[in-house]
This record gives structure tokens, C-alpha cells and sequence, in this order.
């Protein structure tokens, strides 16, 4: 085996590529500094009982373990910051009142979470903390849309679920007690036949909720698949409060166009607890931004607190964009003269890029266009056009 492959899944970030996710990276974070909110960095590391709590078993089967050689207690290289960050929050900050944190930092999946997706992402996200009321929701959606928008992400789109809608539904029937996630994965990949044969896999299960999990399975489109599954679903209080979530939310979003996918559980680790949202544009065979309310997921941590946030990642949203474009530069000679060296410095200063070209060695340069270059004119180092 050559010694230069990498393992499946998993891959290298060549220069321009690179030079764009970095510049993604900065953006963003300026961005939601303009909002608020402050920069944390969790450990790429953690005990596996802290790293995973408040999660479902997605997240656990994503999630790389290995012994801590100093403790000797297992631990795992994270497959999600969200609950990294819920842990800083309630444990560490322990604040009262509300909290904005973003943070940006590489994640680790045991498995890819499609045929297309990679192993290693770099996650970049942000989350509120303390309130409640569905106004931290439309913040967190607001600078969601905000944060494609200026990735130059064009007409994406918005969709709305919330997990309460199947899970009235499973908890409604003892059936189905511990098969929640096999549910969840027929449910997101719409497979009907899987949800019928159920029925036989599960003798007690009654038949009105295997038709409730097929007539789900099809409650997708637009804003009015809120009221289609007040008529097709049955009158579970639970149910129906979770649909009066969705439909103040999209009350409160006027001038939004969204579609909803009652089906869709996504790959929300089953911490999400209310609303959830995707966004969705051309270029893109997945959802760009996944998010949601996931209301308790501190409570592992010593204190449970409203939350809502989203996440991303800045090599997928890279890969999908146009290719970069190369940075303009100026070609300068090697040597130690006193006034060249303050030239370069000048110009390095003032935000140029400046490449030296070193004695006999030719350079090729993909990320960069040299149209100018440093020559000694009249004993005065000049830039002049190529």
C-alpha cells in the first residue's frame, strides 16, 4: 500500500481551496462578532460520558474512541461541537441571562454521514443560550441565511420540521419503545415500505400508527403542510404543539419563503428538543446549515437551559462554490540590500503580496497572478507592470 493514501473519506485541502475556507472562516466569525457573540474553542477531545450527553445514538456511532493513555478512562474525538459548547456554558461560563457563543473548529466522524460526505469537517457554528421565546430562534435563522449570503450563496432556501411531530408518534405506541432511531431513519429516507413492515416486525403495533408514519412520510412542501398534518395526523397534544411551533415561527418570518419536511430528522443527534431548520441551494447534493432548539441538553452538565443554534461546514460550503479566484501579486528579486528588505517590508505592510524569487529555482505559483514586479530604477526600488 502506498504510503501517501489517506484513509476513505478523508482528504487533503490543496492551496487555493485552502486559502478560500480560511478566508470563509474569518468572514463568518466577523460576522457574528457584529451580533454578538463570543468566541469559544473546545479540546478536539473529551471523556466519551461528557462528549455525548444529551445526544442520541447517531452521534455515539460517529464518534472516534480511543483510550486517554493518562487516565485510562475512554474518550472520543468529537463528531459535533454543539454539546461541547452547552457544557461551556452551563459548567464553565455559568452565566445568568442570555449567552451568544460561535466557534469554528475541525470534528471527527467514524463513518461519513453519506456516500458523498467526507470524515473531517471544519464546524463552524453559533449558538444562544437562556432564552426561550422563539426570538433567539429568528436570530439564529436570520444569521444563518446571513452567514450563505455572504459566502455568496444564491437563492437558498429554507426548511422547516420539528422532531416533536414524530415522536408524539412513536412515544403514543409501546410497540415501539427503543426503536425510535430505526423509525427516524425510515421516516428521513421516506422509505414506506419499511414503515409498513414495521407492522410485522412489531406484533403489537397498532395499525393507526403505521399508517400516521407512512402518512407522514409524504407531509412535505410548502407552508401549507402544516395545516394538511392537523387533518391527516392524529390528535396527540404533543403533536399538535409541536405544529403550533412551526406555525408561529413562519408567522413570526414574514417575507421568508420556506417548504416543510415533517419527515425529515436530519442528523440533529437526537438532542434537538423544538423547531429545526435546514438550508438547501443549488450546488449542493445535502442541506448547507442544519439547526434547531435543543432545549436541555446542559442539564448533563449541572443546569438545563433554553437553546438554539446552527451549524456548518466550511469545506463543504467551499467545495460547492465557483472556483477561487487567484490573489494578484508582485515579483521581486532575492538579495539582502538594506533598501530592498525596507521596500519589501513597505509593501508586505501595506497588504501586498510580494514573492521573492529565490537564486536558480523556478517557481509555479497556482494560487497566485504575478502582474507586477520590483526592479531598481535609478538607484529607487519601483513597482512597475508586468
Amino acid at each position: 500500500m502506498s504510503t501517501w493514501l489517506l484513509p476513505e473519506s478523508l482528504a487533503d485541502i490543496l492551496p487555493a481551496e485552502a486559502r478560500r475556507i480560511e478566508e470563509l472562516r474569518r468572514s463568518l466569525l466577523d460576522l457574528y462578532r457584529t451580533y454578538g457573540f463570543e468566541l469559544v474553542a473546545p479540546p478536539l477531545i473529551e471523556y466519551l460520558d461528557s462528549l455525548l450527553s444529551g445526544t442520541g445514538g447517531d452521534l455515539n456511532l460517529r464518534t472516534c474512541k480511543l483510550v486517554d493513555q493518562l487516565s485510562g478512562r475512554t474518550v472520543g474525538v468529537r463528531a459535533d461541537m454543539t454539546p461541547q459548547v452547552s457544557r461551556i456554558d452551563a459548567h464553565l461560563l455559568n452565566r445568568a441571562g442570555v449567552t451568544r457563543l460561535c466557534y469554528c473548529g475541525s470534528v471527527l466522524h467514524a463513518r461519513p454521514a453519506g456516500l458523498l460526505s467526507d470524515r473531517e469537517l471544519l464546524q463552524i457554528g453559533a449558538e444562544i443560550f437562556g432564552h426561550a421565546g422563539f426570538e433567539a430562534d429568528i436570530e439564529i435563522i436570520e444569521l444563518a441565511l446571513a452567514s450563505v449570503r455572504r459566502a455568496g450563496v444564491a437563492q437558498a432556501r429554507l426548511d422547516l420540521n420539528h422532531p416533536g411531530v414524530p415522536r408524539a408518534i412513536v412515544d403514543s405506541d409501546a410497540a415501539l419503545a427503543g426503536a425510535s432511531e430505526e423509525v427516524y431513519d425510515l421516516l428521513s429516507t421516506k422509505d414506506v415500505p419499511g414503515l409498513r413492515a414495521l407492522q410485522a416486525r412489531y406484533p403489537g403495533l397498532r395499525p393507526e400508527t403505521t399508517e400516521a408514519l407512512t402518512a407522514l412520510a409524504s407531509l412535505y412542501g410548502g407552508t401549507e403542510t402544516i395545516a394538511r398534518a392537523r387533518r391527516v395526523l392524529p390528535a396527540l397534544p404533543a403533536l399538535h404543539r409541536a405544529l403550533d411551533d412551526l406555525q408561529a415561527l413562519v408567522a413570526a418570518l414574514p417575507g421568508h419563503e420556506f417548504s416543510v419536511d415533517l419527515a425529515d430528522m436530519g442528523s440533529g443527534y437526537g438532542y434537538h428538543s423544538g423547531v429545526v431548520f435546514s438550508i438547501y441551494a443549488q450546488g449542493w447534493h445535502d442541506a448547507l446549515v442544519r439547526g434547531g432548539r435543543y432545549d436541555g441538553v446542559g442539564k448533563a452538565f449541572g443546569r438545563a437551559r433554553p437553546a438554539t443554534g446552527f451549524s456548518l461546514d466550511l469545506r463543504k460550503l467551499s467545495g460547492g462554490l465557483p472556483p477561487a479566484g487567484k490573489a494578484q501579486a508582485i515579483r521581486a528579486p532575492w538579495g539582502a540590500d538594506a533598501d530592498l528588505v525596507a521596500a519589501l517590508r513597505r509593501l508586505r505592510d501595506e497588504g501586498e503580496i510580494v514573492i521573492q524569487m529565490l537564486p536558480g529555482q523556478p517557481q509555479r505559483l497556482d494560487e497566485f497572478t504575478v502582474d507586477r514586479e520590483l526592479v531598481l530604477d535609478d538607484g529607487t526600488w519601483k513597482v512597475r507592470a508586468i
